[in-house]
Protein backbone atom coordinates (compact mmCIF):
# COMPACT_ATOMS: atom_id res chain seq x y z
CA UNK A 1 0.00 0.00 0.00
CA UNK A 2 1.06 3.56 -0.42
CA UNK A 3 -0.21 4.61 3.01
CA UNK A 4 2.17 3.70 6.27
CA UNK A 5 1.52 4.03 9.72
CA UNK A 6 4.30 3.51 12.26
CA UNK A 7 3.90 3.93 15.85
CA UNK A 8 7.02 5.27 17.58
CA UNK A 9 5.99 5.25 21.60
CA UNK A 10 2.77 5.63 23.75
CA UNK A 11 1.39 7.40 26.40
CA UNK A 12 2.47 5.16 29.55
CA UNK A 13 5.08 6.10 31.68
CA UNK A 14 7.53 2.64 32.75
CA UNK A 15 8.54 1.52 35.99
CA UNK A 16 11.76 0.02 34.64
CA UNK A 17 13.57 -1.43 31.66
CA UNK A 18 11.79 -3.75 29.21
CA UNK A 19 14.86 -6.18 29.31
CA UNK A 20 12.47 -8.96 27.58
CA UNK A 21 11.03 -7.24 24.93
CA UNK A 22 14.56 -6.48 24.20
CA UNK A 23 15.79 -9.75 24.46
CA UNK A 24 12.78 -11.01 22.26
CA UNK A 25 13.61 -8.18 19.61
CA UNK A 26 17.34 -9.17 19.60
CA UNK A 27 16.49 -12.86 19.35
CA UNK A 28 13.87 -12.38 16.51
CA UNK A 29 16.64 -10.04 14.62
CA UNK A 30 19.65 -12.87 15.06
CA UNK A 31 17.03 -16.19 14.38
CA UNK A 32 16.45 -14.10 10.74
CA UNK A 33 20.21 -13.53 10.23
CA UNK A 34 20.72 -17.28 11.12
CA UNK A 35 17.88 -18.28 9.30
CA UNK A 36 19.78 -16.31 5.64
CA UNK A 37 22.94 -19.15 6.11
CA UNK A 38 20.98 -21.91 4.51
CA UNK A 39 20.44 -19.16 1.30
CA UNK A 40 18.30 -16.54 0.53
CA UNK A 41 19.05 -12.56 1.04
CA UNK A 42 18.85 -10.01 3.44
CA UNK A 43 15.96 -8.21 2.16
CA UNK A 44 13.72 -11.35 0.70
CA UNK A 45 14.24 -13.48 3.42
CA UNK A 46 15.14 -17.21 3.99
CA UNK A 47 14.82 -19.95 1.52
CA UNK A 48 11.91 -21.99 0.72
CA UNK A 49 13.58 -25.27 2.10
CA UNK A 50 14.43 -23.16 5.17
CA UNK A 51 10.65 -21.62 5.61
CA UNK A 52 9.28 -25.66 5.03
CA UNK A 53 12.03 -26.81 7.62
CA UNK A 54 11.39 -24.42 10.65
CA UNK A 55 7.79 -22.85 9.74
CA UNK A 56 4.82 -24.32 11.32
CA UNK A 57 2.84 -26.67 8.80
CA UNK A 58 -0.74 -27.24 10.41
CA UNK A 59 -0.80 -30.94 8.17
CA UNK A 60 2.26 -31.96 9.75
CA UNK A 61 0.80 -31.61 13.11
CA UNK A 62 -2.27 -33.00 11.91
CA UNK A 63 -0.76 -36.35 10.68
CA UNK A 64 2.20 -36.62 12.83
CA UNK A 65 4.32 -39.31 11.07
CA UNK A 66 4.24 -37.06 7.80
CA UNK A 67 7.02 -33.89 6.62
CA UNK A 68 6.42 -31.67 3.74
CA UNK A 69 8.81 -30.59 0.93
CA UNK A 70 8.84 -28.86 -2.08
CA UNK A 71 8.32 -31.35 -5.37
CA UNK A 72 8.73 -30.60 -8.86
CA UNK A 73 5.54 -29.68 -10.63
CA UNK A 74 6.25 -29.34 -14.60
CA UNK A 75 8.28 -26.48 -14.44
CA UNK A 76 7.68 -25.11 -11.10
CA UNK A 77 7.64 -26.32 -7.87
CA UNK A 78 5.19 -27.27 -5.28
CA UNK A 79 4.57 -27.58 -1.46
CA UNK A 80 3.76 -31.83 -0.75
CA UNK A 81 3.14 -34.15 1.95
CA UNK A 82 3.99 -37.31 2.80
CA UNK A 83 0.45 -38.76 3.43
CA UNK A 84 -1.09 -37.22 0.83
CA UNK A 85 -3.01 -39.11 -1.93
CA UNK A 86 -0.31 -39.22 -4.93
CA UNK A 87 2.77 -38.40 -3.20
CA UNK A 88 5.51 -40.86 -2.35
CA UNK A 89 9.27 -41.21 -1.15
CA UNK A 90 10.10 -39.05 1.65
CA UNK A 91 11.26 -35.82 2.41
CA UNK A 92 14.31 -34.55 3.63
CA UNK A 93 15.89 -34.66 7.24
CA UNK A 94 13.81 -31.97 9.25
CA UNK A 95 13.45 -30.43 13.08
CA UNK A 96 10.61 -32.60 14.87
CA UNK A 97 7.29 -31.15 14.44
CA UNK A 98 6.77 -30.25 18.07
CA UNK A 99 10.00 -27.70 17.79
CA UNK A 100 8.49 -26.22 14.95
CA UNK A 101 5.84 -24.57 17.21
CA UNK A 102 8.34 -22.38 18.31
CA UNK A 103 11.24 -22.22 15.85
CA UNK A 104 8.37 -20.37 13.65
CA UNK A 105 7.55 -18.05 16.38
CA UNK A 106 11.11 -16.43 15.40
CA UNK A 107 10.97 -16.94 12.04
CA UNK A 108 10.24 -14.32 9.59
CA UNK A 109 9.59 -14.63 5.41
CA UNK A 110 11.81 -10.91 4.56
CA UNK A 111 12.72 -7.90 5.79
CA UNK A 112 9.35 -6.27 5.85
CA UNK A 113 8.10 -9.03 7.70
CA UNK A 114 10.60 -9.18 10.54
CA UNK A 115 10.89 -4.92 10.81
CA UNK A 116 6.91 -4.49 10.95
CA UNK A 117 6.45 -7.09 13.93
CA UNK A 118 9.59 -5.59 15.99
CA UNK A 119 8.17 -1.71 15.94
CA UNK A 120 4.78 -2.74 17.11
CA UNK A 121 6.89 -5.78 20.16
CA UNK A 122 8.97 -2.48 20.79
CA UNK A 123 5.76 0.35 20.95
CA UNK A 124 3.26 -2.28 22.79
CA UNK A 125 5.66 -5.06 23.90
CA UNK A 126 7.39 -2.56 26.76
CA UNK A 127 4.27 -1.37 28.19
CA UNK A 128 2.84 -5.01 28.49
CA UNK A 129 5.99 -6.32 30.20
CA UNK A 130 6.17 -3.18 32.74
CA UNK A 131 2.65 -4.37 33.61
CA UNK A 132 3.19 -8.00 33.66
CA UNK A 133 6.76 -8.20 34.97
CA UNK A 134 9.19 -9.85 33.14
CA UNK A 135 8.32 -13.60 33.72
CA UNK A 136 5.01 -13.56 33.20
CA UNK A 137 5.53 -11.45 29.62
CA UNK A 138 7.48 -14.21 28.51
CA UNK A 139 5.33 -16.98 29.23
CA UNK A 140 2.02 -14.80 27.84
CA UNK A 141 4.26 -13.72 24.62
CA UNK A 142 5.19 -17.50 24.14
CA UNK A 143 1.67 -18.62 24.78
CA UNK A 144 0.32 -16.09 22.73
CA UNK A 145 1.82 -17.28 19.97
CA UNK A 146 1.26 -21.27 20.21
CA UNK A 147 -2.84 -20.26 20.84
CA UNK A 148 -2.33 -18.47 17.35
CA UNK A 149 -0.82 -21.61 15.83
CA UNK A 150 -3.72 -24.17 17.38
CA UNK A 151 -6.24 -21.89 15.87
CA UNK A 152 -4.25 -22.06 12.45
CA UNK A 153 -4.10 -25.76 13.08
CA UNK A 154 -7.94 -26.11 14.55
CA UNK A 155 -9.71 -24.26 11.24
CA UNK A 156 -7.09 -25.40 8.57
CA UNK A 157 -5.89 -29.47 9.56
CA UNK A 158 -4.75 -30.21 5.99
CA UNK A 159 -3.18 -26.78 5.03
CA UNK A 160 0.35 -26.87 3.84
CA UNK A 161 1.34 -23.24 3.85
CA UNK A 162 4.18 -22.70 6.87
CA UNK A 163 2.99 -20.66 9.52
CA UNK A 164 5.37 -17.98 10.62
CA UNK A 165 6.20 -15.23 12.19
CA UNK A 166 5.69 -13.38 15.68
CA UNK A 167 2.46 -11.72 14.60
CA UNK A 168 1.00 -14.38 16.23
CA UNK A 169 2.58 -13.59 19.83
CA UNK A 170 2.28 -10.00 19.01
CA UNK A 171 -1.46 -10.49 18.39
CA UNK A 172 -1.74 -12.03 21.90
CA UNK A 173 0.08 -8.50 23.44
CA UNK A 174 -2.03 -6.00 21.47
CA UNK A 175 -4.96 -7.93 22.70
CA UNK A 176 -3.84 -7.94 26.20
CA UNK A 177 -2.79 -4.03 25.55
CA UNK A 178 -6.05 -2.88 24.40
CA UNK A 179 -7.53 -4.36 26.94
CA UNK A 180 -5.53 -2.49 30.26
CA UNK A 181 -4.79 0.21 28.06
CA UNK A 182 -8.17 1.23 25.95
CA UNK A 183 -7.30 5.24 26.22
CA UNK A 184 -3.58 5.02 25.47
CA UNK A 185 -2.68 7.32 22.87
CA UNK A 186 0.09 6.20 20.41
CA UNK A 187 2.46 8.51 18.46
CA UNK A 188 2.56 7.24 15.33
CA UNK A 189 4.25 8.59 11.98
CA UNK A 190 2.00 8.53 9.31
CA UNK A 191 3.44 8.13 5.21
CA UNK A 192 1.99 9.76 2.69
CA UNK A 193 3.03 8.68 -0.68
CA UNK A 194 6.03 11.41 -0.55
CA UNK A 195 5.41 12.93 2.75
CA UNK A 196 4.86 12.11 6.30
CA UNK A 197 3.45 13.66 9.36
CA UNK A 198 3.08 12.69 13.16
CA UNK A 199 0.15 12.19 15.20
CA UNK A 200 -1.27 10.79 18.38
CA UNK A 201 -3.92 8.12 17.87
CA UNK A 202 -5.79 6.07 20.22
CA UNK A 203 -4.51 2.66 21.43
CA UNK A 204 -7.76 0.99 19.32
CA UNK A 205 -7.16 2.14 15.94
CA UNK A 206 -3.34 1.51 16.52
CA UNK A 207 -4.42 -2.04 16.58
CA UNK A 208 -7.01 -2.05 13.90
CA UNK A 209 -4.48 -0.96 11.55
CA UNK A 210 -2.12 -3.54 12.42
CA UNK A 211 -4.88 -5.82 11.45
CA UNK A 212 -5.66 -4.61 8.63
CA UNK A 213 -2.03 -3.99 7.32
CA UNK A 214 -1.05 -7.77 8.17
CA UNK A 215 -4.39 -9.25 6.39
CA UNK A 216 -2.96 -6.62 3.26
CA UNK A 217 0.58 -8.75 3.56
CA UNK A 218 -1.16 -11.45 4.09
CA UNK A 219 -3.61 -11.80 0.87
CA UNK A 220 -0.40 -10.45 -1.13
CA UNK A 221 1.03 -13.52 0.25
CA UNK A 222 4.37 -11.46 1.40
CA UNK A 223 3.89 -13.06 5.10
CA UNK A 224 2.24 -16.39 3.63
CA UNK A 225 4.89 -17.92 0.87
CA UNK A 226 4.10 -20.40 -1.40
CA UNK A 227 0.47 -18.56 -2.07
CA UNK A 228 -3.11 -19.69 -0.52
CA UNK A 229 -1.98 -18.94 3.00
CA UNK A 230 -3.44 -15.78 3.89
CA UNK A 231 -6.48 -17.12 5.29
CA UNK A 232 -4.33 -19.25 7.93
CA UNK A 233 -2.69 -16.36 8.40
CA UNK A 234 -5.51 -14.44 9.80
CA UNK A 235 -6.86 -16.90 11.89
CA UNK A 236 -3.53 -16.81 13.83
CA UNK A 237 -3.83 -13.19 14.28
CA UNK A 238 -7.32 -14.07 15.79
CA UNK A 239 -6.58 -16.61 17.68
CA UNK A 240 -3.26 -14.41 19.09
CA UNK A 241 -5.77 -11.80 19.89
CA UNK A 242 -8.36 -13.76 21.96
CA UNK A 243 -5.71 -15.74 23.69
CA UNK A 244 -4.82 -11.74 25.16
CA UNK A 245 -7.83 -10.59 25.81
CA UNK A 246 -9.11 -13.88 27.36
CA UNK A 247 -6.25 -13.97 29.57
CA UNK A 248 -4.00 -10.98 30.49
CA UNK A 249 -6.16 -9.84 33.45
CA UNK A 250 -5.25 -13.32 35.17
CA UNK A 251 -1.45 -13.04 34.06
CA UNK A 252 -1.59 -9.35 35.50
CA UNK A 253 -3.52 -10.15 38.75
CA UNK A 254 -1.69 -8.97 41.79
CA UNK A 255 0.98 -6.72 39.76
CA UNK A 256 -1.70 -3.46 40.25
CA UNK A 257 -1.93 -3.28 43.40
CA UNK A 258 1.76 -3.82 43.87
CA UNK A 259 2.98 -1.24 41.37
CA UNK A 260 -0.58 1.02 41.30
CA UNK A 261 -2.99 1.27 38.43
CA UNK A 262 -1.60 2.10 34.98
CA UNK A 263 -0.07 5.75 34.34
CA UNK A 264 0.15 7.51 31.69
CA UNK A 265 2.25 10.47 30.48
Amino acid sequence: TRRRLIPLRDSVRLTRWPLITIALIAGNVIAYLLSLSGGGSLISGPSDSTIIAYGAIPYEFTHLSSHCALAAAGFAQTLVCSGQPGVQGTAPRQPATWETAFTSIFLHANLLHLGGNMVFLGVFGCTLEDTLGRLRFLVFYILGGLAALALTIAVSPDAVAPTLGASGAIAAVLGGYILLYPRARILTVVVLILFFTIVELPAWVMLGLWLLFDAVLGALHVITPFGGGAGVAYYAHIGGFAFGLLVVRAFARGRWSRYGPPRTA
